[in-house]
């Protein structure tokens, strides 16, 4: 049967419907806030529609569409090569490395045994140690020009989640640009910047104020190292962003969007259109840990999200890694999962599947907008830093997470496994224990990742 044989309804006679349907309930009932506030209506359409939003990923998509990259933790050099191999053999195109082997020369060059720098991108996550760590990946890279590294340094997300610094912290934001100076003249394909909005999102932070936290680091890092003598074109290339993606798929990938939109306008305001690179890294905020099985749903709607929202790079974690460092078994999981996305659902074949939709174009657009509005007010106070000294961004994330936790606690969202279709006899899981304390400085309040199952878990024990 065509399309044509069913009939269009108006406006007016879809209200009409929904009021039958409703019943004792008033229409108002379907419009749904969140935490910035913004409004999810029940129906979008020509009627409250602004115009297509077009935001693809510039990457190929005839090719792989996405760098699929997997998470390697720890700190037994030995182990990580291992599983570093076993990623690139089995589909992974790039890693990212995070521990105490990343911050000494020898145990990273162990650590990276058999991989080619020249054709597998390696980033870093090394937080104050960043510039240690982009050393020895440095060593080991041996000055070849052809090398695809990402140094990742990123130490305002270190400085926000430690509540202070070990030393003054312009100076480790300087000394780090000065450093990262120096890596893009001996590798021109490097990036060097991670302006990530994760540490917000980790603590609770609503999609405007993660959005805004990540731009405003990367205005902080451009102008760093147009200080340090790169050229401002340069600087804008060398930055990638990053979101954390969640189960929440369709605002995780508008994220994406928006970010995208919001990137094109800051590099015009430094004098060029740079294209975004940005990294999607899936939320460990949702992840549960009691009953971890039901997270391989909730990753594979992350992973869903940074693919369609356009993501250049996608990292997902572990099902288990809320209890713990995943062993081989969840490390393989989530490497399928990308490799299922990508080369059987052909996920990255089309450049921007949102567009064109009215819910996805209004959502990207008023997230956006949002963001912008957060942005602004971070930049007036003087940037991130400045806000974050003053405590001014972790009141307004305390605001976001109460909202998201409200909704939680009243019923008005679930946690499959946590709060509904909880599995009296869950299945335990293999994992390791991980070091995820950091140190803090006692400056400001520093922004504390939490977990939305964690409150429930709690009390059901």
């Amino acid at each position: 049967m065509s399309s044509s044989s069913f009939k269009t309804p108006t406006p007016l006679e879809w209200r009409d419907a929904a009021i039958k349907a409703l019943k004792e309930r008033p229409l108002e009932s379907l419009v749904h806030l969140d935490a910035d506030q913004l409004a999810t209506r029940p129906l979008y359409g020509t009627a409250n529609a602004q115009g297509a939003v077009f935001a693809p990923r510039p990457s190929d998509s005839e090719g792989r569409a996405w760098d699929l990259r997997t998470i390697n933790e720890g700190g037994d050099a030995a182990a990580m090569n291992k599983a570093v191999l076993t990623d690139l053999e089995n589909g992974a195109a790039s890693v990212l490395l995070s521990g105490p082997v990343v911050k000494d020369a020898s145990a990273l060059a162990a650590a990276l045994e058999g991989v080619a720098l020249e054709l597998a991108p390696v980033a870093l996550d090394a937080g104050f140690d960043g510039v240690k760590a982009g050393e020895a990946l440095d060593a080991v890279a041996k000055a070849s020009p052809r090398a695809k590294l990402s140094f990742h340094l990123d130490p305002i997300s270190a400085y926000a989640r430690s509540g202070g610094a070990p030393e003054d912290f312009a100076k480790i934001v300087s000394e780090a640009a000065q450093k990262a100076a120096g890596w893009s003249n001996t590798y021109p394909e490097a990036r060097l910047f991670l302006a990530s909005g994760q540490v917000a999102h980790e603590a609770g932070a609503s999609i405007g104020q993660e959005l805004a936290f990540a731009l405003s680091s990367a205005v902080l890092y451009v102008k760093t190292l147009v200080t340090a003598g790169v050229s401002v074109e340069k600087a804008l290339a060398s930055v990638t962003l990053g979101v954390a993606v969640d189960q929440q798929y369709f605002d995780s990938l508008s994220k994406i969007r928006a970010l995208r939109i919001l990137w094109s306008n800051v590099s015009k305001a430094f004098g060029y259109e740079v294209q975004a690179q940005i990294e999607a890294r899936s939320s460990r905020r949702m992840l549960a840990s009691r009953d971890p099985w039901p997270n391989m749903l909730r990753l594979t709607a992350a992973g869903f999200a940074g693919s369609v929202g356009g993501a250049d790079i996608v990292v997902l974690d572990g099902f288990t890694r809320a209890a713990g460092l995943p062993d081989d078994f969840a490390r393989r999981q989530a490497r399928n999962t990308q490799l299922i996305l990508m080369e059987e659902s052909n996920l990255g074949r089309v450049d921007d599947p949102a567009s064109g939709s009215w819910y996805l174009d209004a959502r990207t657009r008023e997230l956006a907008e949002a963001a912008w509005t957060e942005f602004q007010a971070y930049e007036a106070e003087g940037g991130i830093v400045a806000f974050l000294e003053g405590g001014l961004v972790q009141q307004r994330i305390a605001r976001a997470r109460e909202f998201t936790e409200k909704v939680y606690q009243n019923g008005a969202a679930q946690i499959v496994g946590v709060t509904k279709f909880v599995d009296p006899d869950a299945r335990g899981v293999i994992v390791s224990q991980a070091d995820d304390e950091v140190p803090t400085y006692g400056a400001f309040e520093p922004l504390k990742p939490v977990r939305i199952a964690a409150a429930f878990e709690e009390a059901g024990q």
